[in-house]
């Protein structure tokens, strides 16, 4: 019974609750936590919803922009295209959480930690020639000069990498690793 009540625990704790103190709507369940979201149309308004982001990095999302919406079980992109946004395909970008009472797009969040899209290709497009995983190179934005800067994700080092200045709401390139391959290509 000690490993159950040691394994709900660890379940729970995806994220700290430091993480989490600003944002609004926070709710935890035993293997996700949920938070308010929401996509902006410039047509239609604000679409509410509610993200859950489960342990296992998959997102959901249950629409509740009108009362009468049966929308459940959306991925994010799902739901930006639901709620009519004129620049769908951006999720990242587009889909908000509030944090100390403002919008902040999802990637500049800490939910996004855990995020695999890997998972969702089922039928193994994931895999390269040769059968072995693979990941597609993923970009960070810089707060500071607000270019998108690659990330290699070959190596379980190079996707740390990645997915700690995704969590970094201050990224900047300058905290970006030195890459003895692409040094000669700096200017």
């Amino acid at each position: 019974m000690a490993n159950g009540v040691e394994r709900e625990s660890e379940l729970v704790m995806i994220f700290s609750d430091e993480e989490l103190r600003e944002m609004s709507g926070v709710g935890r369940g035993l293997d996700y936590i949920e938070v308010t979201c929401g996509c902006t149309s410039h047509r239609y308004g604000d679409a509410v919803g509610r993200l859950r982001v489960f342990q296992n990095g998959d997102l959901e999302i249950t629409c509740e922009c009108t009362p009468g919406c049966q929308e459940e079980k959306l991925t994010p992109a799902a739901f930006e295209k639901h709620s009519g946004r004129e620049t769908a395909r951006k999720w990242k970008n587009n889909v908000w959480v509030i944090v100390n009472g403002e919008k902040v797009p999802l990637f500049k969040t800490v939910l996004l930690k855990y995020y695999n899209q890997a998972s969702k290709n089922a039928n193994g497009s994931n895999r390269s020639h040769n059968g072995r995983l693979c990941h597609r190179d993923e970009f960070v934005r810089c707060s500071r000069c607000n270019k998108e800067r690659r990330f290699r994700l070959r190596t379980k080092e190079e996707c740390r990498i990645h997915h700690d200045a995704l969590a970094d709401v201050n990224w900047k390139c300058s905290d970006l690793p030195y890459d003895k391959y692409a040094a000669p290509y700096i200017t």
